[in-house]
């Protein structure tokens, strides 16, 4: 599924120039370069991975700083920026200061509305900018990078994209109204934001010249809105100043991609926890997996010290329900869960085959056959087969076959021939293995013979008695234990008779 994205964004997959984007090009060399790591593998561990902007702040005085210009926009509607950025170095320590402008029509740029230095991060983080210039008016964001003398590393923007909706976690301010004093007053303003409020935002009054002033009495008026009042002394200094709203959502983080899964077995389940693009605020110190059964409402909860993370004590064919949840420094640093990953464990071979296999009928052509019900706990897989296999010989030839059966403690089986040693047993058989039960022996009951073949019957006559031969029944279905001879006289020629 493609996201929908309005011009303005760079994935830096292509130039960056084929994005309007530009960068300044400073005389110290400290500037941004485009990274393609498939093209130039590297094998600084610190580099981070994938098509992106970088400066390289190894080696630098304090101070020096970089532009990325994004394309001057003009929007008409509800729009959000969202960005991945990245600070890495190989001692832990910030490489520097990354910031963002907003400059309206080509007037002051301000301070930063958005910025991030004395921390590293784990991988990318997900930023967001919630824009609230609209049409006619116009703006450029700019992303700044500032050196730190002493400290290496690498400050990298990538997949900067501008989006037709509101930001999912960052407030958009509603147009802040003009406000007229007289000289020596104070004037007040009223920012009115339209999204959730967070105990973690934080929000202030900024004027052009980009002094900035703290917001004070944050009120909620329903679920998606929220007004601040600021209020701004010493306008005797000035005639006519401009001002804005900022927030900056300083939210604990949570992972934007829900865990990868590695390996999956009967019992366990080996996971990546993705904690490398999250959306919120680092840095991280510590994470957990919280996993459950998707039927079930328990949950448990296990921290996490290593890049990979293995669920183990669980149980087979049974679908679980993971999350990832990161905490950050100080009172309330701990994120809400990131997206879920559901799987499924693998079926496990079955305990046991059946057991207590007995025939408890049996008749000339059909015996039946009972066995102790069992459930999961046997099967360790919903979806398994009960498989009768038999077989007989007759007239020196074997027979056998299997059947499939479909009932739970209880199976006949027609069609056999009378008088015959069956040879049978069940087997319990799931996608990942079988199990059989212990063989049977059993030796189906005589039925009526077939009758002589009339072609076998063979008579010798003398004159006080009648020699009768024949061939035994082509199905004798038993042990013969007799043959009886009817006859009666037709004709005599005794003339006594």
């Amino acid at each position: 599924m493609s996201l929908l994205m309005l011009p303005g964004g760079c994935t830096f997959e292509e130039s960056f120039f084929n994005c309007g984007y530009s960068v300044s090009l400073g005389t110290t060399g400290f500037t941004w370069e485009q990274v393609y790591s498939w093209r130039t593998p590297t094998m600084d561990p610190a580099m981070p991975t994938g098509s992106f902007m970088l400066v390289n702040a190894s080696g630098r005085a304090s101070g020096q700083i970089a532009h990325l210009y994004m394309p001057t926009m003009k929007e008409n509607d509800t729009h959000c920026i969202n960005f991945l950025y990245s600070l890495s170095s190989h001692d832990g320590t910030s490489p520097g200061t990354l910031n963002v402008y907003v400059q309206v029509d080509g007037g002051s740029r301000g301070n930063p509305v958005w910025n991030i230095s004395g921390t590293v991060t784990e991988g990318w983080v997900k930023g967001e900018l919630a824009i609230s210039i609209f049409w006619p008016n116009s703006y450029q964001i700019t992303f700044e990078a500032v050196s730190i003398k002493g400290h290496p590393g690498f400050i990298a923007i990538s997949e900067i994209r501008v989006v037709p909706h509101p930001c999912r976690e960052t407030p958009h301010f509603l147009r802040l109204q003009n406000v007229e004093v007289n000289v020596g007053q104070n004037a007040s303003f009223e920012c009115i934001a339209a999204g959730k409020w967070s105990q973690h935002d934080k929000l202030w009054l900024q004027q052009c010249n980009g002094k900035d002033t703290a917001l004070m009495m944050t009120r909620v008026v329903n679920h998606r809105r929220f007004s601040s009042m600021v209020n701004v002394g010493d306008t005797s200094k000035h005639g006519t100043s401009q001002y804005r709203c900022v927030v900056r959502s300083n939210a604990p983080p949570s992972p934007i991609a829900p865990p990868e899964l590695l390996n999956v077995g009967a019992t366990y389940l080996w996971i990546k926890p993705n904690a490398n693009s999250i959306i919120g605020d680092g840095p991280i110190i510590s994470k957990e997996v919280a996993y459950r059964t998707t039927s079930g409402n328990w949950c448990e909860t296990f921290a996490v010290d290593s890049p990979t993370y293995k669920l183990w004590h669980l149980d087979p064919d049974v679908e679980y329900e993971i999350k990832v949840i990161l905490s950050r420094p100080g009172e309330g640093g701990k994120g809400p869960p990131g997206p879920p990953l559901i799987t499924r464990t693998k079926c496990a071979d079955p305990v046991q085959g059946p057991q207590n296999v007995n025939v408890v009928d049996v008749r000339a052509r059909q015996l039946t056959i009972q066995w102790e019900t069992f459930g999961y706990a046997v099967t360790r897989c919903h979806a398994y087969n009960l498989t009768l296999q038999y077989k007989y010989m007759y007239n020196q030839m074997e027979f056998g076959t299997e059947e499939v059966i479909r009932t739970s403690s209880h199976y006949t089986l027609r069609g056999l021939r009378p008088f015959v040693t069956v040879w049978l047993r069940l087997i319990l058989a799931n996608t990942e293995g079988s199990k059989q039960s212990e063989e049977i022996v059993k030796q189906m009951d005589s039925d009526v013979p077939s009758s002589i073949p009339e072609e076998s019957l063979m008579k010798t006559v003398s004159e006080d008695n009648i020699i009768m031969q024949w061939e035994a029944p082509t199905e004798p279905n038993g042990i013969i234990t007799k043959y009886e001879i009817t006859y009666n006289a037709l004709s005599s020629s005794d003339p006594s008779c």
